[in-house]
């Protein structure tokens, strides 16, 4: 069998699948993304992640066990304290958190409000949690009206601002996110994300613009997997919101995308013209889009988008390449919440032997195997490496 030169890594934003033994502590007692939302849609049809092994990790009506998966199947358990998306991702790539991220489910504290007030030089609205959605629809005309930003969060650790393009400008937007980054949320107001939120329309059309959304995230706290390549001189690719998660760090070439569709396209673009590195691409619709809003009807549309374009992606996998389906956390949109939810993630490894991989006791196993099979990269990260099961025993 041949050597492994490049590994490609689709993260399904959200798309959990049960609760984890924790879960009461995070008040997501019930959460089951997928088996929640195929009852709510009547069965799901998913022939291609199911022919890959999906209905063998979890129940899940419409998706029944095969006898012959197409890929390595198991799922993951979340070691780090948190559910957000910037804990996910470090943690899949070898770096767990043992302390979550600041939230503030009442709002930013005084001193917080204070500091922006007096290092951006304006006076802001809102200070609430909030959907991003209904938010600008609430406050999108007072926006406009005084030119005051809209500054919000939610139950993630995440200082959000939106802003209408007309009112602020893009660049205006950034830099303020980069003052509050830089200046204000550090320390013990460290927050995982802040985010420009902008948005364009008039007052009760108000829409938010998805490719200039930009998050400005707290560097790592430690090594990656994206550091440990990078080091090693292995070309990284990150699509979607993954440079942003880590601050761009071990990162060489950085893709935004506008939506599921477009990343699976780039996504696709990659493997047809990388021969070797590591591709990192995370597909969000179904977290932003469908589990924050409460829709599982959406949900599941974008799960057979995702089914649909399966085959396009696996015939870019040659026995060189290595792909990896996974999710950072879950996020039901079946249940009252609207946050994510502390979840298993789904594991599917596709191009070596297709075996049962278990319970994994953390996400930080894709990450270490990934290392595993590059293996001029150096020891380190935590996690433990699954390559042994994946690959045939010798004759």
């Amino acid at each position: 069998m041949s050597i492994i030169q490049r590994v490609c890594c689709i993260i399904l934003d959200g798309v959990g699948c049960g609760e984890l033994p924790d879960a009461a502590h995070y008040h997501d007692e019930g959460s089951d993304t997928l088996a929640n939302c195929a009852q709510a849609v009547g069965g799901f049809q998913l022939p291609n992640l199911q022919q890959m092994g999906l209905g063998n990790i979890h129940p899940i009506l419409g998706v029944a066990p095969v006898e012959s998966p197409a890929a390595a199947y198991g799922k993951m358990q979340e070691q780090a304290a948190g559910k957000d998306s910037t804990t996910g991702h470090w943690e899949i790539c070898g770096l767990i958190l043992n302390q979550p991220f600041p939230t503030y489910p009442k709002g930013f504290p005084p001193e917080v409000i204070a500091a922006f007030r007096e290092k951006t030089g304006l006076d802001l609205i809102g200070n609430t949690t909030a959907s991003g959605t209904a938010i600008i629809l609430e406050l999108g005309d007072e926006h406009v009206r005084t030119g005051k930003p809209i500054v919000y969060t939610s139950a993630d650790s995440v200082f959000q601002i939106a802003a209408h393009e007309e009112v602020i400008p893009l660049e205006r937007l950034y830099e303020m996110c980069r003052i509050v980054r830089e200046e204000i949320c550090v320390g013990e107001h460290a927050v995982g994300r802040v985010i420009a939120r902008p948005f364009v329309g008039t007052s009760g059309t108000y829409q938010r613009v998805a490719e200039h959304r930009h998050d400005f995230s707290l560097p790592p706290t430690g090594q990656t997997l994206f550091d440990r390549l990078h080091e090693a001189g292995i070309p990284t690719i990150a699509i979607g919101k993954i440079g942003d998660l880590f601050a761009q760090r071990g990162i060489d070439h950085h893709y935004p995308t506008k939506s599921n569709q477009d990343g699976i396209q780039q996504t696709l673009h990659q493997l047809k013209t990388m021969s070797h590195g590591f591709i990192m691409t995370n597909l969000v619709d179904f977290d932003t889009e469908f589990g924050h809003r409460n829709d599982p009807v959406g949900f599941y549309g974008a799960l057979q988008e995702f089914d649909r374009s399966l085959p396009a992606i696996l015939d870019q996998i040659d026995d060189q390449t290595l792909l990896i389906i996974t999710a950072d956390h879950g996020n039901d949109p079946t249940t009252p919440s609207t946050d994510h939810s502390r979840e298993y993630v789904p594991l599917l490894v596709y191009g070596r032997q297709a075996v049962n991989l278990g319970v994994r006791s953390t996400f930080a196993d894709v990450g270490q195997t990934i290392a595993d099979y590059f293996q001029c990269v150096p020891a380190g990260l935590s996690g433990q490496s699954f390559r042994a099961l994946l690959e045939p025993p010798l004759a």
